[in-house]
């Protein structure tokens, strides 16, 4: 961080305020509007502090390598807008014209790396390439796709804005690494967009094309930066539409014929979306997944040294040894770490986020029962998306971290998703007959 960014932090702090003041009406209602700011909030303060935590604890990482990057492009941008615009439009092909900078970039080549590069160029070009601004502006992205995420549990659960508030917007770990020069700030925003496109166009049914631009974007960026959570979105989120749809069925004879067939149909749309979204990608694709996810826990495992590890067995890299350790993954990613296995501040914050995952899970299973739970999630079109993506990407995560400090980043995606299923079983069984599935202009 420089001396500029003092300066001028707070001078886009304000114009980012003045934006969010005038957006405030037009996105939010009575019950929704004292939740925006303070929402808002707390992602300029993760994306503010997590630069500050990378410098002066960490002393460096991803952010600050991101951030070199971009300031290669601003030069380029600096010599000439063309050379600019044609590393911006650039695959990691080889340009004789842009090559005195492109060779400079270790991540000119790694796509996941380079798109997240391209979002921090542009906004660097509206805050004279400051670190902390750009950050700031990767905030502000991120909120706009959470906040879609609020407005469309609210869609389902009106009264419960001030739970999905927390569920969203308040839990430290999404809004610490959710928020910053970072990747996790654009997927777990894009998949906000997603996730509020899907239930508009294909479950509404409301502003068709509008949904199917937002569907497209959201999907395509997600994929270009972190697969693996729109593999686990997909497959569910198509089951759910259908689950949706099948229960629109007025006529209780032909809901019942159809229902087998929705859930057939349902289940093939979900397979063919795991597979064949990846396939002949040597990184994802679902024959290679194993091999891969033994490489990256191995590595990570190995690479760490402040105790922070762990052990979730022993596997082959076969998907049968992952189904094995399975259960474990789900656990560790869910659950844990525990408060005992804290080794810093970081892990604490972790912790304290797993216990109330524990202890609201088994406060709803130790007063419905088991059976009763699994049964009442299962009558829930919403509850089995939010748990089955979150247990689906507790699994990918879960086997492929290693170690608590990258598992806490890996995980962000699934935290709001499965907070949100707690917070719904919690308030069905407290006020069942007063929770109804209207819809709310938010």
């Amino acid at each position: 961080m420089e001396f500029k960014d003092l300066l001028l932090t707070p001078v886009y702090l304000i114009i980012i305020y003045g934006l969010a003041y005038w957006l405030r009406p037009k996105l939010t209602n009575k019950f929704t509007r004292k939740y925006f700011i303070p929402a808002l909030t707390v992602k300029l303060i993760g994306a503010i502090g997590l630069g500050l935590i990378y410098q002066f604890y960490y002393g460096g990482g991803d952010t600050f390598n991101y951030f070199h990057h971009i300031k290669i492009m601003f030069a380029a941008f600096q010599e000439s807008p063309y050379l600019w615009l044609k590393l911006m439009l650039s695959s990691g092909q080889f340009d004789n014209e842009i090559y005195k900078y492109s060779v400079r970039m270790e991540w000119y080549r790694s796509p996941t790396e380079f798109i997240v590069i391209k979002f921090g160029s542009f906004f660097s070009l509206l805050c004279f390439n400051t670190y902390t601004v750009i950050g700031l502006f990767f905030a502000f992205l991120s909120f706009t796709g959470m906040w879609q995420m609020y407005r469309t549990f609210l869609k389902l659960y009106p009264t419960l804005y001030k739970e999905f508030a927390i569920a969203v917007f308040f839990l430290p770990s999404v809004f610490f690494w959710g928020s910053g020069l970072m990747k996790d700030s654009l997927t777990i925003g894009f998949l906000g967009w997603l996730f509020y496109g899907f239930y508009q166009g294909l479950i509404e049914k409301r502003n068709i094309f509008k949904s199917a631009v937002i569907i497209l974007v959201a999907a395509y960026l997600i994929y270009s930066i972190k697969v693996y959570i729109l593999l686990s979105f997909l497959p569910p989120a198509l089951f759910w539409i259908f689950l949706e749809n099948q229960r629109k069925i007025k006529n209780p004879g032909i809901r019942m014929l159809a229902k087998p067939f929705f859930i057939i149909a349902g289940l093939a749309m979900a397979y063919l979306g795991a597979t064949r979204l990846t396939e002949g990608d040597a990184r994802y694709d679902i024959d290679k997944i194993g091999e891969r996810s033994k490489i990256n826990a191995i590595y990570l495992t190995k690479q760490v040294a402040t105790g922070s590890a762990y052990d979730i067995g022993i596997f082959d890299g076969s998907l049968s040894s992952m189904l094995t350790v399975g259960p474990q993954a789900i656990v560790v990613s869910l659950y844990r770490p525990f408060i005992w296995e804290v080794r810093n501040p970081v892990m604490l914050l972790s912790a304290i986020e797993a216990s109330i995952f524990i202890f609201l899970t088994l406060r709803f299973f130790y007063r419905t029962g088991f059976i009763k739970t699994l049964k009442f999630i299962g009558s829930k079109p919403i509850l089995i998306f939010c748990f089955v993506f979150s247990l689906v990407l507790a699994f990918g995560v879960g086997t492929n971290s290693g170690n608590f400090g990258t598992l806490v980043r890996y995980k962000i995606p699934l935290m709001p998703f499965y907070m949100a299923g707690l917070y719904i079983m919690q308030a069905h069984a407290k006020r069942p007959k007063k929770l109804s599935r209207l819809a709310v202009t938010a």
